[in-house]
């Protein structure tokens, strides 16, 4: 009360009238300054750790994990008095698609975007980045199970080598992949993919004609890509873009949470969903 009216009325005179000694406001008040300096030092920090990215909703979630309840309204106002802009806020350009194939492989997924077991199925899509005054290109593949990014390359050309990089990039064996979804783009229907996935025993699916929606968690990693790796920057030279991408793949499964992910990383989604699933078998 003392606090929101002092630019009305004198503290001494509204400590009289409740009775308070003044040392015993200034003493509680010296502590607020010092939480609310220490709220905002973690809010600069968990913001910045996590690239510019965060908005007040995940930044709630990892101010609980130290202990903290803050309002996302309060996080909102800290955030703004500090200058901290998510690059969320800011409107993404939509590239031109390309031709699609027209095979008659159907989409076998069917918007089955939540699966229950690890590597069962593994979705993927390609975006642009600059790299000097040229384009190049990104693949990733997606584990639906967990949205962990399980392989990945670049390159100048948008081709199914660079696929088939994507594939040979995977840590896990690819006996245990049970199906690949994509759209229709011609890298990813061809001679080399289906011998690919042929060798390995590797199910194919596409997406139907003009339905981004077929395969919608691809298109939102790479919504996300675009947004907190690809915006804004220039790559000197292949090199620099594979070390980068490097680096952001590990954060991106290791240390970013996922809403998706009841906001665990897909790596310790994964270890505690394995660790439920074992304890409850015993």
């Amino acid at each position: 009360m003392i606090r929101n009216n002092r630019h009305k009325y004198s503290i001494s005179a509204m400590c009289a009238v409740l009775q308070l000694p003044r040392s015993t406001y200034y003493y509680e008040a010296k502590i607020r300054d010092n939480q609310d300096e220490e709220l905002t030092a973690l809010i600069v920090k968990i913001f910045k750790d996590s690239r510019n990215i965060y908005g007040q909703r995940k930044i709630k979630k990892e101010l609980q994990k130290l202990g903290w309840q803050v309002s996302r309204r309060r996080i909102g106002r800290i955030m703004k008095e500090q200058g901290l802009v998510s690059k969320y806020t800011v409107a993404q350009f939509k590239p031109k698609k390309t031709t699609v194939n027209e095979s008659e492989i159907g989409n076998v997924l069917n918007r089955e975007f939540n699966q229950d077991k690890e590597l069962k199925v593994v979705v993927s899509d390609l975006t642009y980045v600059r790299v000097k005054q040229k384009w190049h290109y990104i693949c990733v593949l997606v584990d639906l199970y967990n949205r962990e990014i399980i392989g990945y390359s670049a390159g100048p050309n948008k081709s199914a080598e660079l696929v088939q990089r994507a594939f040979s990039s995977v840590k896990y064996n690819l006996n245990r992949l049970e199906l690949f979804h994509t759209d229709r783009g011609s890298e990813f229907k061809n001679i080399l993919i289906d011998a690919t996935l042929e060798t390995f025993g590797i199910a194919r699916s596409l997406s139907d004609k003009g339905t981004p929606y077929d395969n919608a968690v691809a298109e939102a990693t790479f919504k996300t890509i675009k947004t907190e790796f690809v915006k804004g920057m220039v790559f000197a030279n292949q090199q620099e873009l594979d070390l980068e991408l490097f680096d952001y793949v590990n954060w991106f499964n290791h240390i970013r949470i996922h809403g998706s992910l009841e906001y665990m990383t897909p790596v310790e989604y994964k270890h505690r969903h394995r660790h439920t699933a074992k304890t409850s078998t015993v």
